[in-house]
């Protein structure tokens, strides 16, 4: 929801009105119907097709989808669609990207192999119009998994692991994609082989760190990648597994999202993490409160819209 706060430049406390008061009210209804606008366009009522954003702009949508990650690069009719929370969720996913005109998908990047995160991508696969599917090099046993791998099959496309410290190839003008993670072989935590991904526009950046946790996050400082990002997803749902105070001190952020479900058994976002966030001066949006989260950027700004107020 974009919100505009208004105050009587009168002062009168509801005394008579003067012309130039009038003009005023005038004013403050013309930026409430162009606010409400707006709101629709990412927002709209039920059934509704979103305006995809316009032609020099790319739009990151973080997609409530309750206890688990969801998050869309969006440039015109091309997405690219990291992760769709659990299975229930594949058909609102799968919705929202046709609302919001997608066609086609460049990538789908199942960060790691956690139900909450692939869950829901097996819909979407077999819905769109898919050119490269991600996953890193670890599988699950879990019945959904092999659902989305029956599907990426049934699609005749081929997984793909992409290298940290690699960029990946994308037809959207102006944006570039780098991987940062996973950068060992194997883990005890299955979180740590996260696929964690850059992507910048213009002068604006956003870092999509998965569930990665400390020790993906050391080795990526470790290997000197330029983690600075204006927006930061903040790892594991804002777990004290994630989020280091190093790992913060890099990336920099004045904007964040913390994708979570509303009342949760993990405790998430943890106060440890909300509090050396809001020390570090950072903005916090969070799905359990703010609804899906959509950020505009034109290269050189962003611009932030909420679902909820």
């Amino acid at each position: 929801m974009i919100e505009a706060v208004f105050e009587n430049p009168k002062g009168d406390g509801g005394m008579q009105r003067t012309k130039k008061s009038k003009k005023w009210d005038f004013l403050i209804i013309i930026l409430a119907v162009l606010a409400a606008a707006a709101i629709l366009k990412f927002f709209p009522p039920g059934g509704s097709k979103m305006s995809p954003p316009s032609t020099g702009e790319v739009a990151v949508h973080f997609i409530d989808v309750g206890q688990g990650d969801c998050e869309l690069i969006q440039y015109m009719s091309t997405g690219i669609l990291i992760d769709a929370g659990e299975t229930p969720n594949g058909p609102k996913v799968a919705q929202y990207l046709k609302d919001a005109g997608i066609t086609t998908l460049e990538y789908v990047v199942a960060t790691h192999p956690h139900s909450d995160h692939y869950g829901g991508l097996a819909e979407v696969v077999k819905d769109f119009d898919v050119e490269h599917v991600l996953m890193p090099d670890v599988t699950s046993n879990d019945s959904s998994f092999q659902k989305l791998l029956e599907a990426i099959k049934a699609k005749g496309l081929k997984i793909e692991t992409p290298k940290p410290g690699s960029a990946l190839a994308t037809a959207i003008g102006g944006l570039t994609l780098d991987v940062f993670a996973p950068n060992s072989a194997s883990y005890s935590d299955t979180n740590e082989y996260s696929i964690v991904i850059k992507a910048a526009y213009g002068a604006t950046s956003f870092l999509f760190t998965g569930d990665a946790s400390s020790v993906s996050e050391a080795e990526m400082l470790k290997n000197g990648y330029d983690l600075s990002a204006d927006v930061l997803k903040v790892g594991h749902h804002g777990s004290t597994t994630s989020t280091s105070q190093a790992f913060l001190d890099a990336v920099n952020p004045s904007l964040a999202v913390i994708e979570v479900g509303k009342d949760n058994p993990y405790g998430h976002p943890n106060a440890e993490i909300l509090d050396r966030l809001n020390k570090y001066g950072v903005r916090v949006y969070r799905t359990d409160l703010n609804g899906t989260v959509t950020m505009v950027s034109d290269g050189a700004k962003i611009t932030v819209s909420t679902e909820k107020k």
